[in-house]
Parts: C-alpha cells; sequence; structure tokens
C-alpha cells in the first residue's frame, strides 16, 4: 500500500518515511502542501500523513481539498503535528481528518494508528465496491426504493449464483410481429418503448426486477435481490394493474396499434445471480421455472394471464381465477394445470 507522508522538516519527513519503510509499505513523500496535492491527485495513496505548519498550502488546507473532493474523499487522513492543542484538534477533525496524533510521537503508536486507519478503508472499500457492483447491477432494473434498501446491507446479496424460490412474470404483445409488417422501423421502436416503459412503471410499482427484454417481450422476477413473502401475488397484481391501465394508454395510438398483451406467471425454484462475462454481465434467472412462464404466456390470447398450479396455490385466495384445466405444454411431458387471473378477490 501507498502512503503519502507531507512535511516541510526534512528530517521529521524523513522519518517517518523509514517507520513506514520498515513496516512494509510503500512511501512517498512531499515537501509542503501544494506539492502534497498534486501527489494525491496524481498518485491516490491509500493513507495521507499531513503536518499542519506548512509553506504555501497548511495541511489543514490540504484535508479540507481532499474531503471535498468525491474522487479522493475515501482516503484517510491522518494529522500528524506539534499543534497538539485541542482547537487544531477540532479543527482537523471538523475538516474530515481520520485521526490526529501529536509530535513527538512513538513510532510504535504510529505504526498501530496507520494499520488501524487502513484496515478500516480496507473494510470501507470493499463495502463501497459492493454498493457500486449493487447499483450497476440493479438500478436499471428495479425501482430506486428497492436500490436503496439494498445499498443499505449489500453483504447480503449474493451475487454469484444461488437456487432459490421465485415468481416469474412474462409480458408479450399480442399481434406485435403483424404490426411491424407494415409499420416504418422508427414508428415500431417508439410504439415498442412505449409499451416498454408502462410495463416497466408498474413492474416496479411493485418491487419486481426487469431481468431482459425479449423483442416485445418482458422478463420481471419476483422474490430477488430482496426476499418478498407475496411474491406470487406480486407478479399477479402486476399483470392486473398492466391490464387495468391499458384502455387510458391506448388513447395515444391509432386503433390498429393497441395491442393486448398476454401474460404467463409461474413460482418455483430457479438459479438466480449473475449471468455473462466479467466485462459483460446482468443479473437474471435461469432454469424450468422461466421456461415454463415462457410457455404459459404463449398460450395466452385476448389478453390473458395466465398462471401456473405452483403460482395458483401461493395466491391464498386472494385472486379470482377460472381454472382452465391440464393442458399440454411444448417441452413437457405430463399436462400442466392452468388458471387465468381475473381480477382481486374483493374488488
Amino acid at each position: 500500500m501507498r502512503i503519502l507522508v507531507a512535511d516541510d522538516n526534512p528530517s521529521g519527513r524523513q522519518l517517518v518515511k523509514d517507520i513506514l519503510e520498515s513496516i512494509g509499505y510503500d512511501a512517498i513523500t512531499a515537501i509542503d502542501g501544494l506539492n502534497a496535492l498534486t501527489l494525491i491527485q496524481t498518485q491516490v495513496p491509500d493513507l495521507i500523513i499531513l503536518d499542519v505548519n506548512m509553506p504555501g498550502m497548511s495541511g489543514f488546507e490540504v484535508c479540507e481539498v481532499v474531503k471535498n473532493d468525491p474522487a479522493l474523499s475515501h482516503i484517510p487522513v491522518l494529522m500528524l503535528t506539534a499543534q497538539t492543542d485541542i482547537d487544531s484538534r477540532i479543527t482537523g477533525l471538523g475538516l474530515g481528518a481520520d485521526d490526529y496524533l501529536g509530535k513527538p510521537f512513538n513510532p510504535r503508536e504510529l505504526a498501530a494508528r496507520v494499520e488501524a486507519r487502513l484496515r478500516n478503508k480496507s473494510e470501507t472499500d470493499t463495502l463501497r465496491k459492493m454498493q457500486e457492483l449493487v447499483r450497476q447491477t440493479f438500478e436499471r432494473f428495479v425501482a430506486p426504493s428497492v436500490v436503496e434498501r439494498l445499498l443499505e446491507n449489500p453483504e447480503r446479496i449474493k451475487l454469484g449464483g444461488q437456487l432459490q424460490e421465485v415468481t416469474v412474470m412474462f409480458s408479450d404483445l399480442e399481434g406485435f410481429t403483424s404490426v411491424s409488417e407494415y409499420t416504418e422501423p422508427e414508428n415500431l421502436l417508439a410504439i415498442l418503448n412505449s409499451y416498454h416503459e408502462l410495463v416497466v412503471s408498474i413492474v416496479q410499482e411493485h418491487d419486481g426486477t426487469i431481468d431482459k427484454f425479449i423483442g416485445d417481450a418482458v422478463m420481471a422476477l419476483y422474490n430477488t435481490p430482496l426476499t418478498q413473502p407475496d411474491h406470487a401475488l406480486r407478479a399477479v397484481r402486476t399483470a392486473l394493474a398492466i391490464r387495468y391501465h391499458l384502455p387510458a394508454f391506448w388513447e395515444q395510438f391509432d386503433p390498429h396499434y393497441r395491442m393486448k398483451i398476454n401474460f404467463g406467471i409461474h413460482s418455483g425454484l430457479a438459479v438466480v445471480g449473475n449471468v455473462g462475462t466479467p466485462q459483460i454481465m446482468n443479473f437474471s434467472a435461469v432454469g424450468d421455472t422461466i421456461n415454463l412462464a415462457s410457455r404459459l404466456q404463449g398460450m395466452g390470447e385476448d389478453g390473458q394471464i395466465l398462471l401456473s398450479q405452483a403460482t395458483y396455490e401461493l395466491l391464498a385466495d386472494e385472486v379470482q381465477v377460472r381454472p382452465i384445466g391440464l393442458q399440454n405444454v411444448k417441452g413437457r411431458s405430463e399436462p400442466v394445470m392452468i388458471y387465468e387471473a381475473l381480477q382481486m378477490a374483493f374488488e
């Protein structure tokens, strides 16, 4: 790890450098405040040790600049100075210094404080990286409120892949292929994006996670990345809400662009986590649960919301359904019991 030592006194500067190098750190030195600030900005050390009284720019001024710069503020600052009065300590700590040690100092105490600051920085850096990974993974696909809850404790989010129960909802525009045959590509994309915007906004209102867009289809997940005991109900509520808002949404389009949306919803186990390469990665779910939800959506017509038996059993009579019966589903050796969601039970 690299540590910057800023002190206008050559012997004091060299003493601290020797102590740091004796315990295995790479120490670089600055002869005054301006020199220190230049080195901080160009070499970005892991720790900064500042004297206070330096020509051109004091240690307090350097500390203030560092702590007000988002790119540098994470670097811990240790004030090492002969100014040990309480007012100076308060000033330094008030400007954001992480520690304050008076001169003359004991080398063992300096080493211990350096170790403590670097250990704390390592823990903070790890948390910061995890938070950044959470932001990069989820901020485009879940509601901002969900992202903020994830950032409160990013350690509970397992991004590497785990088997867990989820509810998967597929939505797809009915007749989109036919519409695309007589619509200019620019207009088609605008229409498709408008439909997607409606679907995504309502999925996020119900704390669902947008997994992916597949042409005109949207895949959403529930019960991940946050646990949701009512994940099946959230998915069905989402589909019902989208269908409810469609008539008003259609008003902006000519009649031949007013497409209905069919839904397929299934609950079951899936492997959930980051899928892709280190360069390009998406949070997603894979497994037979996803395949069945997609098949159910493909069987729908005229705006149907089709549910599997597994999802139906999780709804606790809160949704009115119409049993459709056992149906043969592509890729399944046994028939699948299917239900159509009609409306919430108490509406």
